[in-house]
C-alpha cells in the first residue's frame, strides 16, 4: 500500500499549527483550546473546531425520526430531514427508497 502522504495526497498543513505568535483557537463545541483547530464557514458564519466529531455535533442536522446526526446526504420529505428512507417512511413520508430497500 502506498504512503498516505504523497504528491497526490500532500500532508495537511493545519491552520495555525505551531507557528510562533499564533494564538490557539477554542473549539465551539467543547471549549478545548487547541493548536490544530480548523475553521468551518457555513451560512456566512465561521466556527472553529478541534475535531470532526465536534463539527458534526454542532453543525449536522438531526434525523426527525431517530434523532441521530445526519452525516451523509440524508433524505428530505414533507418538510423534515431524515438519516435514511426507513426513518422517513416511519415518519409518514411516502415514496422514498434507498439502496438497502432494493434487496
Amino acid at each position: 500500500m502506498p504512503p498516505v502522504h504523497s504528491d497526490v495526497f500532500p500532508r495537511r498543513r493545519w491552520h495555525g499549527a505551531c507557528e510562533e505568535g499564533t494564538a490557539m483557537k477554542t473549539c465551539e463545541c467543547c471549549g478545548n483550546s487547541y493548536d490544530k483547530c480548523f475553521d468551518v464557514t457555513m451560512d456566512g458564519k465561521t466556527l472553529s473546531f478541534d475535531s470532526f466529531e465536534c463539527a458534526i455535533q454542532t453543525l449536522a442536522p438531526v434525523c426527525g425520526h431517530c434523532g441521530c446526526r445526519i452525516m451523509g446526504h440524508g433524505v428530505e420529505g414533507e418538510g423534515g430531514m431524515y438519516c435514511c428512507a426507513h426513518c422517513a417512511r416511519s415518519s409518514g413520508v411516502e415514496g422514498v427508497v434507498d439502496n438497502a430497500d432494493a434487496a
